[in-house]
């Protein structure tokens, strides 16, 4: 994934075929982080937690609705997300670059929970845990690059 063109309304980026195919399957696990993984407080000490839990919840599910909406019609966009049989180009404003930054991090985030969270190392490589790893790592991948326009741009 390579910055081409940075604009103050728009980043422009190309991709190889790998990367343009990786992309794509690493969206389509949007969202990873299991719902139960949010909670309000881990202390228990707040006046009506379960219905307070269960608003988070609500919203939650409604902002992973909404993201999963909005990423669809962003792949969907012929100006904003171009196919071709060698390559990718991605066109994003700023504003849309920190918000793919956080699905991908949901991502990144949802496949580590999924691998039980290590600390230090990593479970054994197995095809249950593999997928999983490969999703994390990927992710990361690509919030690199995405980081780094960013930084340019700045």
């Amino acid at each position: 994934m390579k910055l081409v063109r940075s604009t103050k309304t728009r980043l422009l980026f190309h991709l190889g075929h790998r990367e343009t195919q990786l992309l794509l399957q690493i969206l389509k696990l949007y969202p990873r982080v299991p719902p139960a993984h949010s909670q309000l407080t881990r202390s228990g000490r707040i006046p009506d937690q379960e219905a307070n839990q269960r608003l988070l919840d609500e919203a939650l599910a409604e902002q992973r609705a909404e993201n999963r909406k909005q990423l669809l019609t962003l792949l969907a966009d012929p100006r904003r997300f171009v196919r071709t049989k060698t390559a990718g180009r991605l066109s994003l404003p700023p504003g849309e670059v920190e918000w793919l930054l956080q699905v991908l991090n949901d991502i990144r985030v949802g496949s580590w929970l999924l691998l039980g969270a290590p600390e230090e190392k990593l479970p054994e490589l197995s095809e249950t845990t593999a997928p999983n790893f490969v999703a994390m790592e990927m992710a990361g991948y690509f919030q690199m690059h995405l980081l780094e326009a960013l930084q340019k741009e700045a």
